[in-house]
């Protein structure tokens, strides 16, 4: 069983594992910054300006040092994460060495229908091809809603239809039944999902049903009547299991899981994709990026959002004024190139941040050596975000601020699409990191509002819980 690891009493603490990574990641680029965070007492409340100073201090020597800060971060993780059996504790790469107590069958669905072999959205209940699908696109750029390399990316693969064809790849969607991941779409369009999800039936029921339906093929794990398998638990029979598919991988994290098995899920993944590029060097790696995260943006992105910030309403004005400046405030007080968004959630906690940069900290080291698809995807009404009741009105309430929220059917087809155009087009690493996590974003308008978005989240929540006359 993957776990957090033990202090001098024995005791595993998500909050001392993530404070403990931050300080690793800095310490050599910023001895300050990375004492400041072992000293930070309140953790669960405190981890905001420490995530922060990760980027902030990966824009040092023209951002090379985002790499330094991803390699130690990486090299922390895996350090300090156990693997608990009954003859003692392991590392994960230990863990994955180890021969499986039972290795996993491969169940088999093949889909019925043809492939589709063209760039379709959907939106607001419509279709979005050809010249609809070219003037959303417009449309969202003018709002600041996605940035120009996304809205390229997703013309190019609408003009090369035949990228859409990943026969000669095979995609390893782990979190296959999640609603954010391209399993639909890439099933299809004809292509092999090899599906790693937790054993439940529903959840099985519902991606096997997609499946029959699409022109792909679905390859599963099980260890018994049901598909599936616990990553935290069967990672050696999971990686043995992959290590016996065919052809060249794509190996999708779309992992989630609730509170402090997030971090560690993330944790046993990275191993897991540090193992099979051990193997199979080839095998190319693919994230979805959280919109509510810290991250360096272009400096068009700040000029806009102050264009906003000074063209914004006497109401506005009014309310910053009477909140003594603790609303409203600007996105990006200074004209600074980059800038630097930082739209973390304080309801999403600590252990959802540190997962999700342990996602970008890969994608960043891997892509000097290796194919790595990875875009910022836009706010979307998951299931996931709409259990948390402040977090799903201030969704609803976001288009008062020039954010869209988008429903999971066209966020995870247009993350689908950037996936084939990162495979297709791969890029080289730039020389600093974050302009690699911004190229293709679609962040659903964070990066270009007028103000910054933890005081505006509270008059959205506000406006999202009123119902509509």
């Amino acid at each position: 069983m993957t776990d957090f690891p033990a202090d001098e009493s024995g005791r595993r603490s998500s909050i001392a594992f993530g404070r403990s990574v931050v300080a690793d990641a800095l310490r050599h680029v910023d001895p300050a910054a990375a004492a400041a965070a072992e000293r930070e007492s309140d953790w669960r409340r405190g981890y905001l300006r420490h995530f922060r100073a990760l980027v902030e201090t990966g824009l040092a020597a023209d951002g090379s040092v985002g790499y330094e800060i991803a390699e130690a971060g990486l090299a922390s993780v895996q350090a300090r994460v156990r693997y608990r059996r009954d003859d003692g504790d392991f590392t994960l790469a230990q863990a994955l060495l180890a021969t499986p107590d039972r290795p996993l069958d491969t169940v088999e669905v093949k889909g019925s229908g043809e492939p589709e072999r063209e760039v379709v959205l959907p939106y607001r209940g419509e279709l979005l091809r050809g010249d609809g699908l070219r003037r959303r696109l417009d449309a969202w750029v003018a709002a600041g809603v996605i940035e120009e390399s996304c809205a390229e990316a997703v013309r190019e693969v609408a003009g090369s239809p035949d990228w859409l064809d990943l026969s000669d790849q095979t995609l390893v969607a782990l979190g296959a039944g999640t609603e954010m991941g391209p399993v639909a779409s890439v099933l299809g369009w004809g292509g092999t999902v090899v599906a790693v999800d937790l054993p439940r039936p529903h959840l099985w029921e519902r991606v096997e049903g997609i499946a029959a339906q699409s022109a792909g093929r679905l390859l599963a794990p099980a260890a018994g009547p049901t598909p599936g398998a616990d990553l935290l638990r069967d990672l050696a029979a999971v990686a043995q299991w992959l290590l016996g598919i065919d052809g060249r991988l794509v190996l999708g994290n779309y992992v989630y899981a609730p509170g402090s098995a997030y971090p560690l899920l993330a944790a046993a993944v990275d191993a897991l994709g540090t193992h099979l590029r051990h193997h199979r060097p080839d095998t190319a790696l693919a994230f979805l990026a959280t919109p509510t995260d810290v991250y360096a943006v272009p400096a068009d992105a700040v000029t806009h959002a102050r264009e906003r910030y000074a063209a914004r309403s006497r109401r506005a004005r009014a309310t910053a004024a009477l909140s003594g400046g603790r609303l409203l405030r600007p996105n990006y007080p200074c004209d600074v190139a980059p800038g630097l968004n930082d739209s973390l959630v304080p309801q999403q906690g600590p252990n959802y941040a540190l997962a999700k940069r342990i996602h970008r900290w890969r994608a960043t080291v891997t892509r000097r050596d290796g194919v790595v698809s990875f875009a910022v995807a836009p706010p979307t009404r998951t299931r996931s975000v709409l259990q948390n009741r402040l977090l799903a009105a201030a969704y609803a309430g976001a288009h008062l601020f020039d954010v869209e929220t988008f429903e999971p059917a066209t966020a995870s087809r247009l993350m689908a699409v950037l996936l084939v155009h990162q495979l297709r087009n791969p890029r080289a690493a730039s020389p600093a990191a974050w302009q690699d996590e911004a190229a293709g974003a679609a962040h659903g308008g964070l990066w270009r509002a007028a103000y910054h978005p933890r005081t505006a989240l509270p008059l959205a929540a506000v406006r999202g819980l009123v119902p509509p006359r």
